[in-house]
């Protein structure tokens, strides 16, 4: 029986589960999220969330007690640097594990353990949750609508009458326009007097013709 005993030990002696706790924390700091199993994403929530704690407040003596656990420089910077100030407002429960189902070949439980605050997704659908959600009533609203339509139908033909009223007749004076127009008979007499011009000319013509030709038949006739 195993009473009173918190600590799971992994199947590992205590440095071999201190250097396994110590490169995945290491590896959740720099890559925000990893793959394991549920009894390790268990141990390694117990041992990171203190040192993120530690990060909050950036002094030599805590940088120098967090490099004690996880021996990575960078790993250290990142948490100093980054991490520290996206969880400053959080009092705790920093990682979050999601299961993902059972392994291959051992039947070992599987998870990922990441940082809460680096998880866009769930941030996003959290925002939109929060956001208030506006209530619209059928009913007041339907018949808010009928009782309006009368009075609006009611403002307008008013307002077009006295749009009408205060419109004043506006009269031109325009001066008939009157043109000298010629009466038919005048014209048809003229188009008659032209007519009669033109057929004199060319009977005259032919006159001219047929005596130019008799001329020229007598001085033949002379000739011989």
């Amino acid at each position: 029986m195993r009473h009173n005993k918190k600590v799971n030990h992994l199947g590992r002696t205590s440095e071999h589960r201190k250097a396994l706790l110590s490169n995945m924390a290491s590896s959740l700091i720099e890559k925000k999220r990893i793959t394991t199993t549920v009894a390790k994403a268990k141990a390694l929530r117990k041992y990171v969330e203190p040192l993120i704690t530690k990060a909050k407040s950036d002094t030599t003596h805590s940088r120098r007690v967090v490099f004690s656990y996880l021996q990575n420089k960078n790993a250290v910077s990142i948490l100093f640097r980054e991490i520290a100030e996206k969880i400053a407002d959080r009092p705790g429960g920093y990682t979050r594990i999601l299961k993902t189902g059972n392994r291959l070949g051992d039947n070992a439980e599987m998870c990922i353990i990441e940082l809460v605050d680096y998880n866009e997704a769930m941030l996003a659908a959290k925002e939109e949750a929060a956001k208030p959600k506006k209530r619209r009533s059928r009913r007041g609203g339907a018949a808010k609508k009928e009782d309006d339509a009368p009075v609006a139908a009611k403002t307008k033909t008013e307002k077009e009458v006295k749009i009408v009223e205060d419109v004043e007749p506006v009269v031109e004076d325009v001066e008939p326009v009157v043109e000298d127009v010629e009466p038919i008979e005048e014209t048809e007499e003229k188009a008659e007097e032209t007519v009669a011009v033109d057929t004199e000319e060319t009977v005259d013509a032919d006159t001219d013709a047929a005596e130019a030709t008799e001329t020229v038949s007598e001085e033949e006739k002379k000739e011989e």
